[in-house]
């Protein structure tokens, strides 16, 4: 039903919403078993911040912290799957949705973040 101000079905803010619960989740026991594998592993990206990053890393992930990402389009892979973290899995979640909207369909958010990876994968890994 059209917004009877300006005619439009939804918001931005609503479709954005929206289209966020569209992004795929993966666990990070899903991504540990994906590396595992012995065949191409996806990019991680970290889209913390450097201080986040000096702390704990997945091992083999690429660090652009979130407000880069914009400028770095051009550094991603379309043609490979791209995992995307964060500490708990919100901001990764805006940036899954950023890279669904720029061309990219084969985009996961990591479920959880690093400290879900620290708890369940390297309990060994300092968390914050």
């Amino acid at each position: 039903m059209p917004d009877s101000q300006n005619g439009s079905s939804f918001d931005a803010t609503c479709m954005h919403a929206y289209e966020a619960q569209m992004i795929r989740h993966l666990s990070v026991q899903k991504l540990s078993e994906w590396q595992n594998q012995g065949t191409e592993s996806p990019l991680v990206l970290d889209v913390r911040e450097p201080w986040e990053v000096s702390i704990c890393a997945v091992p083999g992930s690429r660090h652009i912290p979130m407000r880069q990402v914009p400028a770095q389009l051009h550094d991603l892979p379309q043609e490979h799957a791209i995992i995307v973290l964060c500490h708990h899995g919100h901001r990764s979640l805006h940036v899954a949705d950023f890279l669904v909207r720029h061309g990219y369909d084969n985009v996961y958010n990591l479920h959880g973040g690093i400290d879900a990876w620290a708890r369940e994968i390297d309990p060994t890994m300092s968390r914050y």
